[in-house]
């Protein structure tokens, strides 16, 4: 065993405590994840940075120390009975079935009121907290177990706390199990009042939580009702006890609860201009003054972004829209960093559009977009646009992947991954022949949920709202002599959608709604222009007669005189620059059409 010396929990210093740990290649050892940050000793004894939103600080355990040690460091294989249990939940899934198993195995009962009701109404010998304590609940629910019976009895150490609370009549209690009140829920009401929101602020549930989480050695704090049924099995498994592992495990998770809890709460209040009760014109500030942030590790990777650089891979906890985070890999080796970076851009990007679609990417840039009558014609004009990046590139669809398609894909070129909402089963057989292929099913979208983009900076986040604008065909602007044709206009608007997931400088040429020339990230406008015709010409694709979309507005002429040279006959670009007549005279004199979005799609 190892232990760990020192750990630091949401502001708890826990010491003396030991952990099943992971063993690295390296020699080192990981502990479970927590959302702080620190280093780990490796088998030199040196500190080794570890990048994850991980941490603990560990070293061998030494002989001579383990005895004097043994005091206060419980050894993870130390079993604790589970003879009494208090059940208070705002979530009541599960509750009845959890506490019937509960009770079948000898667990007394304490409850409070909602909870308790509902158990008694199922026929449970269930005690009210009321009566245990000899204190009533008051003030509306406000207080209901905030009590030294009830505290002392979570709180209590066994060995160390008997006599006094046998003095005052305090009996121990096992197992706290508690979920919260929906603040989420509530603050998500569009008629939520902030009397509303102060009433649904969790004050007795949180204490019990953390009280529980702080005595693990002795009880077992139950946060999350997908736990129930382990539970149960390992009381089965092991005579009516839990080990201190799974303590320890229940433990992290309730801190890990309470610490986004309190989180959502600070989010809110921050949001507050100015944070008092009554009436306002005054509107609510979008942004939180403090931002907390909480996220669940879905993966270990290899190595991040670099093979020098750690990685793990952490999700929202409940992601309802169709998404990367989301989605059921069928197949394939674990998914990269870059992986992931890759196949969210292409997702995304197919998103867009409602008729069959397909989205190449390579480095988190589109290298071939198409729509068709089918997906396997969108894959086959998405893949003509640049075959040479769509080598180990990332494919999106947004209909489900069939056997013809799939069977064109393996039998083209290598991929990396493959996303659609499903794959069928014919599909996945062939796929089969290429295990390496990581195949994800990521499920239907019908709408696209707004919420925030984060980006690290040095010391600090830039944090801003989801780029979901889109405009449709009543939101665009001509502002040359001549009008685009409707082919034109059809190509425009696919072109726009396209544009807005290439990294700035954008330009997108297309045309019959297939990419046929992209130029990305360029620090020239004019020179991702002049990038995208040199894409077109070695595939052999002709531009005269295409369309143009530009991310952002040409600063000059030069990018308009550049476009027309190569044949382009319309173009759409936000507008918005200084030197716009100029632009526009350009456009007239070259007989190309262009259109005014009124919105910029910068992507960096």
């Amino acid at each position: 065993m190892h232990k760990l010396i020192h750990r630091t929990i949401f502001g708890a210093n826990l010491t003396s405590i030991t952990q099943t740990f992971s063993l690295q290649s390296d020699g080192s050892k990981i502990f479970p994840p927590l959302l702080t940050k620190g280093c780990y000793l490796n088998k030199t004894g040196k500190p080794y940075s570890h990048n994850a939103l991980y941490i603990a600080i560990i070293k061998p355990r030494d002989k001579n120390a383990m005895h004097a040690s043994s005091q206060n460091t419980s050894p993870a294989s130390e079993y604790r009975p589970i003879r009494r249990a208090l059940l208070s939940v705002s979530d009541k899934t599960g509750i009845i079935e959890f506490a019937q198993a509960l009770c079948s195995r000898g667990v007394e009962l304490l409850s409070t009121g909602g909870t308790a009701r509902l158990l008694a109404e199922a026929g449970l010998p269930v005690t009210e907290v009321s009566d245990y304590t000899g204190f009533p609940e008051m003030m509306d629910g406000r207080v209901k177990t905030l009590h030294p019976k009830v505290h002392g009895g979570i709180l209590g150490r066994r060995g160390q706390d008997d006599e006094i609370m046998s003095r005052h009549e305090i009996k121990p209690i096992d197992m706290v199990v508690v979920n919260l009140y929906p603040f989420a829920q509530t603050v998500a009401r569009p008629d939520c009042s902030l009397a509303d929101a102060v009433e649904n602020i969790d004050i007795g549930g949180p204490t019990m939580v953390r009280s529980a989480a702080k005595n693990h050695k002795d009880v077992a704090i139950v946060v999350n009702n997908r736990d129930f049924d382990d539970i149960i099995g390992e009381l089965d498994a092991n005579e009516g006890s839990l080990t201190h592992a799974t303590r320890f495990d229940l433990a992290i998770k309730a801190f890990e609860h309470t610490a986004a809890y309190d989180g959502m709460i600070a989010n809110y209040f921050g949001t507050m201009v100015p944070p008092y009760y009554g009436n306002t014109d005054e509107p609510a500030g979008r942004f939180p003054r403090t931002l907390n942030l909480s996220y669940i590790k879905k993966q270990d990777m290899r190595y991040g972004e670099n093979s020098h650089q750690d990685a793990a891979f952490y999700i929202e906890e409940n992601v309802t829209e169709a998404s990367v985070a989301t989605a059921n890999q069928l197949q394939g080796k674990a998914l990269s960093y870059n992986n992931i970076a890759d196949t969210d851009a292409a997702l995304e990007c197919v998103k867009e559009f409602s008729e069959p679609a397909c989205v190449i990417v390579k480095h988190a840039n589109p290298c071939g977009v198409a729509v068709g009558d089918s997906i396997l014609d969108a894959y086959e004009r998405a893949y003509k646009t640049d075959p040479t990046s769509a080598f180990g590139g990332i494919i999106a669809f947004n209909r489900e992947l069939d056997a013809e398609t799939a069977q064109a894909i393996i039998s083209r070129q290598f991929v990396e991954v493959i996303i659609a909402p499903h794959i069928s089963g014919p599909a996945l057989e062939l796929l089969a022949a290429k295990q390496n292929v990581r195949v994800l099913a990521c499920g239907e979208w019908k709408t696209r949920q707004s919420g925030l983009d984060f980006k690290r900076v040095n010391g600090g986040l830039l944090v801003q709202d989801r780029d979901l604008g889109m405009v449709e065909e009543s939101d665009l602007r001509v502002v040359t002599t001549r009008q685009p044709s409707e082919q034109e206009m059809r190509d425009a608007l696919f072109c726009w959608k396209v544009a807005k997931f290439v990294k700035s400088n954008a330009i997108v040429y297309a045309r019959d709604k297939m990419t046929i020339g992209i130029g990305a990230g360029q620090m020239s406008r004019v020179y991702s222009a002049k990038i995208a015709g040199i894409k077109a010409a070695d595939e052999g694709l002709d531009v005269a007669g295409s369309v143009m979309a530009s991310d952002a507005f040409f600063p000059f002429r030069d990018g308009i005189d550049a476009a027309a040279s190569v044949g382009i006959t319309c173009v759409i670009q936000p507008g918005g620059s200084i030197r716009d007549d100029e632009v526009i005279a350009a456009a007239n004199e070259h007989g190309i059409a262009m259109i005014f979005t009124d919105m910029r799609h910068f992507r960096h």
